[in-house]
């Protein structure tokens, strides 16, 4: 019976510890989702430098727009016009991954730079009211990009977790009458 009062809460605890660490997933289990995106800014407005995974043209990023592209698990490269960076990438299904574009100021014009983004911070940008979804006209591989609004799955998992901190240390009633056990914080 003393195994019963102790072992409830243990299995509470590991319970919901478990369900908080959770990493976010999309929606489609199958191929993971790429989010690129571009601030708004003054600097390289007129710019439209070209996104690219493995080789296909994505789509051209114009200022402060953004785009969700489809991929299958595995690896992939993603880079845009500048020589020196690109990003390669390790997709697992269901999962989400966050690239931002930047401007890099060039000899005599700026170029496009991929950045991979902490889906936290990443998460965050997206949901400026500044980011728009692309302009359809700007696509270029229109079977793989997608300028849907971005519902970013991270809003979900910390939803998840938020409340899953707010559980713990509540009292929590066991099968036996008149106790109950508190979790430990």
């Amino acid at each position: 019976m003393h195994a019963k009062r102790i072992l409830l809460p243990a299995i509470l605890l590991v319970c919901v510890t478990a369900f908080a660490q959770e990493p976010a997933v999309s929606g489609d289990h199958t191929k993971a989702t790429v989010y690129v995106y571009r601030y708004k800014q003054f600097v390289g407005a007129a710019l439209e430098p070209s996104v690219y995974c493995d080789d296909a043209q994505l789509a051209r990023m114009t200022n402060g727009r953004y785009f969700e592209v489809k991929v299958d698990p595995g690896k992939h490269t993603f880079y845009s016009n500048d020589k020196q960076s690109g990003i390669d990438l390790d997709a697992k299904a269901g999962q989400e991954y966050f690239i931002r574009l930047e401007i890099a100021t060039g000899f005599m014009k700026g170029h496009g730079r991929l950045m991979m983004m902490a889906p936290e911070q990443a998460s965050y940008e997206l949901q400026s009211d500044k980011l728009k979804p692309l302009d359809t006209s700007k696509v270029v591989a229109a079977a793989m990009v997608s300028t849907e609004e971005a519902h970013p799955a991270i809003e979900a998992a910390e939803a998840q977790q938020s409340t899953a901190t707010q559980n713990k240390g509540k009292m929590i009633e066991t099968s036996e009458p008149q106790k109950s056990a508190i979790m430990p914080q």
